[in-house]
């Protein structure tokens, strides 16, 4: 095991998928700019050139459509958004032609393509360049989806990904890029379907992906203070989902709080509370909670995105509720991030 940043992590899942297989390349905008995509591209242009490293225009909807036609012709397209909120352009691409076309010809082709895109908070971008929108495509069969939260998931996800015969969209959490932790060496792929828990508990289950993972972590360690053990579950993967492990703690505690980066309506929050009360509703010793984004659209205001977004202490003021105490002069400390923008 060695230890690498998330950007780096990909950077290296990468590089090692590269030098094995002349038909991956990478495309998208600021892959070869010397921010590198959170620095998940570093210098791969240098390395493998640029006819398998090169940029494109700000035309998400015609790249996206170049990617699938050099998947459906045998190569291994990476597609980079660094903004997600951009795949809005290219859902005819994604959900029409990439996520059937395995099927509407009897799983003799495959569109082996990857398609990363970040989302989240950002630094008061606003309306159109920080949302989360990882519940459009869950909607969708043929589309697996996953939002890797560690550098090893980030790591081996990727490597999963781009052997996958079919699409794959990987959502990066702005925020994650510089979190270190451990990763396997040589790099090596992980199985989607593989849900983490990354904290034990028994009074309350918190269902986290991504980022909030991160401030749910730190909601559950201030939790504890006040005597509350709090189990905290990443998915990891939402299609597939792994349902076993969701209800498994769901049954072991008895409450439920779904925490999401993106809005609650409709969004991957309600699919795992749908999920709780069809399969463990007999366990559930209250009614299930969610939080999300505010139901609005995202402002640029600092004060005003701060309210927008939940947070470690509004995760605790949740769970609180759920439990039936007081949230009152509720101290959780903020947790530090180095993202500076611009993207």
């Amino acid at each position: 095991m060695k230890t690498l940043k998330y950007g780096e992590a990909i950077r290296e899942a990468l590089i090692y998928a590269m030098e094995r297989d002349p038909s991956v390349f990478i495309m998208g905008i600021g892959v070869d700019d010397h921010k590198a995509v959170f620095g998940s591209t570093k210098n791969l242009v240098e390395m493998f050139g640029k006819d398998r490293v090169f940029d494109t225009p700000i035309s998400e909807g015609a790249m996206t459509g170049i990617a699938v036609g050099a998947a459906l012709n045998g190569m291994k397209p990476i597609h980079v958004h660094i903004r997600a909120d951009f795949l809005y352009l290219a859902m005819d691409q994604l959900c029409n032609i990439a996520a059937k076309w395995h099927y509407m010809f009897g799983g003799k082709m495959s569109v082996p393509l990857v398609i990363r895109a970040a989302i989240g908070r950002s630094w008061g971008q606003g309306a159109q360049h920080s949302q989360s929108i990882q519940s459009f495509f869950m909607h969708v069969p043929g589309l697996k989806v996953a939002m890797p939260t560690t550098p090893a998931e980030a790591q081996g996800l990727m490597l999963a990904a781009i052997a996958d015969p079919n699409p794959v969209i990987l959502f990066e959490h702005r925020l994650l890029y510089d979190l270190s932790g451990h990763v396997p060496d040589p790099p090596a792929a992980i199985a989607f379907r593989l849900a983490a828990v990354r904290r034990e508990g028994k009074d309350v289950t918190i269902v986290a992906n991504a980022y909030m993972a991160v401030e749910s972590l730190k909601a559950a360690e201030f939790l504890e203070s006040r005597g509350i053990s709090a189990e905290v579950i990443d998915p990891v993967t939402l299609v597939p989902l792994d349902e076993e492990t969701i209800l498994a703690s769901v049954r072991k505690t008895g409450r439920l709080l779904v925490v999401d980066s993106g809005w609650t309506s409709c969004g991957v929050s309600a699919e795992i509370a749908a999920l709780a009360a069809e399969k463990a509703w007999a366990a559930l010793r209250r009614p299930i909670r969610r939080i999300g984004t505010a139901p609005v659209t995202c402002p640029v205001s600092k004060p005003l995105e701060t309210a927008f977004y939940p947070n470690a202490r509004t995760i605790a003021a949740e769970a609180l509720a759920l439990l039936g105490l007081s949230s009152a002069n509720l101290e959780v400390p903020a947790l530090t991030t180095t993202f500076k923008g611009p993207f």
